[in-house]
């Protein structure tokens, strides 16, 4: 079963609202006095499920609806700007992770918040387009600041269930700093769409690139460079207690100077002491316990891990097949073919990922000292 992007960005409106992300807007807004606010959800039925999954952490937002009528939306696509227009500020690793203050909206506080709506952004061009919204380049009209304005369509997204993921989206990544993983700046709404401002990552996604490589593999020391950077982001999340849950090429973006990033967190969970047990993600990348609908653990980004370093290094994910039965017995079995031109290295870390028990799958810290990582990605 392909892995090719289940979110199917496609079907949906044309660009009359905008999209994006940005990199530590937090930082540069802040300093142009434009620290971003926002409001509740709005949307009839858009409450918590009151499922373990869907229950939002205590007042991470509670905030008044919009306070005025939201701005008019063109009724056809805004014109893309000049080349030159958009030009994202330097931002060192220092600012990126600088942790942002006041609202639990993370989007600024006191005297200097600030109520976003769509007329503060000029808008460009569409960067992904899904079922339930899409995605624009976007700039700040006061800082100049580019991001990637992320806009979510509420009839949809009530349609089709998944208040509580968006929901759980913007209160897991807005409160996340870390240089691998796609900051969110904030978010706002008007009456009948959602928008997340992100950080805008130029490269676009892991899995593009890797259509454009000979054979769809990268070569090994590219591979290991991008497998350490993940490490070093799932670390960061674990010790968080938040699972990402769908580890995969298409929810990967570069940013500046080809950095991976972490991306689309709304599979993810914040869960400090039990288990899970949704069945979610994309199947190719699924573990064992997943796949069998078991309660499971932050184990489940180890093997996603393993299933995503195969893939970068041989062109395909390990368990492809051509049917769900055909991929489900091969991920219940662990069988796998080992290419003879993968290194031995790397087919260890592999294997020690890639356990049908959870408990006994490679701990990241020990993947970030493997001789593998050390040999090709060790950057002290």
């Amino acid at each position: 079963m392909s892995h090719t992007n289940k979110e199917n960005w496609k079907n949906t409106q044309s660009a009359t609202v905008g999209g994006g992300t940005t990199s530590s807007m937090a930082a540069a807004a802040a300093a142009a006095k434009s620290a971003a606010g926002v409001g509740r959800f709005q949307l009839k039925s858009f409450q918590p499920t009151g499922t373990a999954e869907s229950k939002p952490q205590q007042s991470l937002f509670k905030l008044p609806p919009p306070p005025r009528k939201p701005e008019p939306v063109a009724t056809k696509q805004p014109e893309e700007p000049k080349k030159d227009e958009f030009k994202v500020p330097t931002v060192n690793q220092q600012q990126q992770q600088q942790p942002q203050s006041g609202s639990s909206s993370g989007c600024g506080s006191g005297k200097d918040k600030k109520i976003w709506t769509l007329s503060n952004f000029d808008i460009g061009r569409p960067l992904g387009r899904g079922k339930f919204g899409n995605v624009y380049l976007a700039r700040e009209k006061e800082t100049k600041f580019v991001i990637a304005l992320k806009v979510l369509f509420k009839k949809q997204v009530h349609a089709q269930g998944i208040e509580h993921q968006v929901r759980r989206e913007i209160e897991i990544q807005s409160h996340l700093r870390h240089p691998n993983i796609l900051r969110m700046y904030g978010y706002f709404h008007d009456e009948t769409r959602i928008y997340l401002i992100l950080e805008y990552a130029p490269g676009g996604t892991l899995f593009s690139k890797l259509q454009t490589q000979p054979g769809n593999k990268f070569p090994e020391k590219q591979c290991a460079i991008y497998i350490n950077m993940l490490v070093s982001a799932l670390i960061y999340l674990h010790e968080r207690n938040v699972i990402h849950r769908d580890i995969k090429p298409e929810n990967l973006l570069l940013g500046h100077g080809g950095d991976l990033k972490i991306a689309d967190f709304g599979w993810s969970v914040h869960e400090p002491t039990s288990t899970r047990t949704t069945l979610c993600g994309t199947l190719d990348y699924l573990s064992p316990e997943m796949v069998q609908g078991q309660p499971h653990t932050k184990n489940v980004d180890l093997w996603s891990l393993g299933v995503l370093a195969y893939e970068l290094l041989v062109g395909r994910a390990p368990f492809h097949a051509t049917g769900f039965d055909d991929t489900y017995n091969k991920i219940m079995k662990v069988r796998y073919d080992v290419p003879p031109e993968m290194s031995r290295p790397a087919a260890h870390l592999i294997s020690r990922l890639l356990v049908k028990q959870p408990e006994q799958r490679m701990p990241l810290e020990h993947v970030a000292i493997h001789p593998w990582i050390k040999l090709h990605a060790d950057t002290k």
